[in-house]
């Protein structure tokens, strides 16, 4: 627990410490990725998301949180661990829910697959509904929870757009149309970049308008600068503009070029595993296995060597028999019983048996002869096929059946027996009467 205590959650943005942003390596770094193709593919992954949101209609709020969430995302995870394409699908799904503007997952894999089409220059065709689809499918929905994991389930991004307005205001230039939208245009291109993560929105809506002012030759006050009254500092305002204008002096390398060199650098990362693990199973010593120790040759000399002797039998004479004979007698039920007399009781009884098991082989062979004697030879070559489980059933209610109506009639003999002997002795005892009468 000593871990989480010094977790705070706050409504601000999220600035991450110096240690993990560049030029100290990041996750993509550490897995042997240049910087440049990084930058690339954090531009390329941006301007998929601003690309995918403007044809899904979903407002700027939205398409700023997908940008700042990409960004976070791969401050903590590689390019080459999970694909750009999966995650810029995630973070506009994530960014949909939050500004709570959702769309269907399908709509956004469209929408992505007519991007790469005309990016590459092809022929536009329509995503069919296959195996393939389905496991892009699967991929966004993991991809948005490996999001959520990643960043904690901090998600919030305050955006700057309306401190631009109010700080014109405050300078008197909200009528300066033309400064306030070069200010937004710059705002809106710095999400591209990693400043977001750097900086509070105050500094980067600050630098945004210095910039467009000096873009526009508008002059704001230098002595002292305007931007010290809202908290930001001279290098900080520098650092933003020069890092918003190097997006415009650099353009990114296709995206299948940087995918070739994503490949190149995964099946390096892959074989460097494979050599360490090769590395590591070869400087384990091999442990004796147990299994069929005993087949190794030198306990087969040892067996060839030793030869086991049986036992001598030990000398009994006839005294020592009757002796036994007597001691083995034993006491069943009150009577005495000699072992000899039990022993010739059993050999007995196993005779008696073998004797009767004979006698019913016998019996039992005569009434097949008989019985194949009494029948016709037509009557076997006709092969008795094995009765069904229904005819079973019936076979057996109509012999229970049976059975019932011969307890009946049994019952009704009796009763109608028993009914004439009450008769008889009431005919005898009235003739009697008379007699004497």
């Amino acid at each position: 627990m000593s871990d989480y205590r010094n977790v705070v959650l706050t409504l601000s943005n999220v600035i991450l410490p110096p240690e993990k942003l560049y030029p100290n390596p990041t996750p993509s770094m550490l897995d042997g990725l240049p910087w440049d193709v990084e930058y690339d593919l954090r531009l390329i992954g941006c301007e998929l998301i601003q690309t995918a949101c403007l044809l899904l209609k979903l407002p700027q709020t939205a398409v700023a949180t997908g940008q700042v969430l990409f960004h976070r995302y791969y401050y903590t995870s590689s390019f080459i661990r999970r694909p750009v394409e999966i995650m810029a699908m995630a973070c506009t799904n994530l960014a949909a829910k939050i500004e709570e503007n959702a769309r269907r997952i399908r709509d956004i894999i469209n929408v992505f697959h007519h991007i790469k089409q005309v990016r590459s220059g092809s022929l536009i065709q329509p995503l069919l509904v296959d195996q393939t689809y389905v496991d892009r499918k699967s991929e966004v929905i993991k991809g948005e929870r490996r999001l959520l994991k990643e960043l904690g389930f901090c998600v919030y991004v305050q955006h700057p757009h309306k401190m631009i307005t109010m700080y014109l205001k405050v300078l008197e230039k909200e009528r300066e149309t033309e400064l306030v939208q070069t200010s937004w245009n710059y705002m809106n291109d710095s999400l591209r970049t990693d400043i977001f993560l750097r900086f509070t929105p105050e500094t980067i809506a600050c630098a945004c308008i210095d910039l467009a002012a000096r873009n526009l030759q508008i002059p704001l006050p230098k002595k002292p600068r305007w931007y010290l009254i809202f908290g930001a500092k001279p290098e900080e305002i520098h650092y933003i503009m020069i890092a918003i204008l190097r997006l415009y002096y650099r353009r990114p390398r296709p995206l299948d070029e940087l995918e070739k060199l994503v490949n190149i650098c995964r099946e390096k990362r892959e074989d460097g595993k494979k050599r360490f693990r090769l590395e590591v199973g070869s400087d384990s010593p091999a442990q004796p296995s147990t299994v069929g120790s005993f087949s190794t040759p030198i306990n087969t000399k040892l067996e060839a060597s030793t030869v086991i002797e049986p036992p001598a039998s030990p000398l009994v004479t006839t005294t020592t028999i009757v002796v036994a004979e007597e001691v083995l007698a034993t006491t069943v039920n009150g009577t005495v019983t000699n072992a000899n007399e039990r022993e010739s009781s059993t050999v007995n009884n196993h005779r008696h048996r073998h004797h009767d098991h004979r006698k019913k082989e016998n019996k039992s062979r005569h009434r097949s002869s008989s019985r194949s004697l009494s029948k016709s030879p037509d009557h076997y070559s006709r092969k008795k096929k094995k009765p069904s489980h229904r005819s079973r059933s019936r076979s057996r209610s109509s012999s229970h059946q049976r059975h019932r109506h011969e307890k009946d009639r049994r019952y009704q003999s009796h009763h109608s027996s028993h009914n004439h002997s009450k008769k008889d002795k009431k005919r005898r005892s009235r003739s009697r009467s008379r007699g004497k009468h």
